[in-house]
């Protein structure tokens, strides 16, 4: 059962907007174990040029599904959201099903739907294995290694606490940090 986490920046988020928001995503249940529970966090933007952009993100066990949607206007954004979600859990659902089956993960296989084809894609397939040594960097250096290479993210250690990080090149333009704990 999905819980939802409603938030709205630049945007009031008034309570036809938060029916139709539960109405939209709650159809994504049907691909879920009945006894899964999750919280969906939903976090709707209004930018200055009056588009209206619509980020999901459903943390399930040992998996999370994420989406984001910008367009003119707010249902629209998550009628696209919604439609980007239900294309994720069909394009994944068969190899996250067997995984979940060979690892033992409980709670985690999406449910076939009636209408549904079984879609066997090789679109995971590895075709390319690379083996680097992490050096230690800071953030700066990592992100000048990054532009040198032409890569959209970039792996180091972290020169001061020794973890590893990553960053990468955001939608925007602008840059992002994930440290690995």
């Amino acid at each position: 059962m999905l819980k939802f986490n409603i938030r709205g920046e630049n945007v009031e988020v008034t309570d036809a907007i938060r029916d139709y928001v539960v109405k939209r995503i709650s159809k994504l249940e049907r691909f879920l174990e009945p006894n899964v529970e999750a919280n969906a966090h939903v976090n709707l933007k209004v930018y200055s040029n009056r588009t209206y952009k619509v980020e999901v993100t459903i943390p399930l066990p040992y998996l999370t599904l994420r989406a984001e949607e910008t367009s003119n206007d707010m249902y629209g954004s998550v009628d696209l959201v919604t439609d980007k979600l239900e294309r994720q859990i069909r394009k994944y659902k068969t190899k996250v099903n067997r995984k979940s089956r060979e690892k033992g993960y409980k709670n985690l296989e999406f449910v076939d739907t009636p209408s549904e084809e079984v879609e066997a894609s090789d679109s995971l397939k590895i075709v390319r294995t690379k083996q680097i040594p992490l050096k230690p960097m800071d953030s700066e250096e990592a992100v000048l290694q990054m532009d040198m290479l032409g890569h959209d993210f970039f792996v180091y250690q972290d020169a001061e606490t020794n973890g590893t990080s990553i960053v990468y090149r955001r939608n925007d333009g602008r840059y992002g940090l994930i440290e690995v704990n």
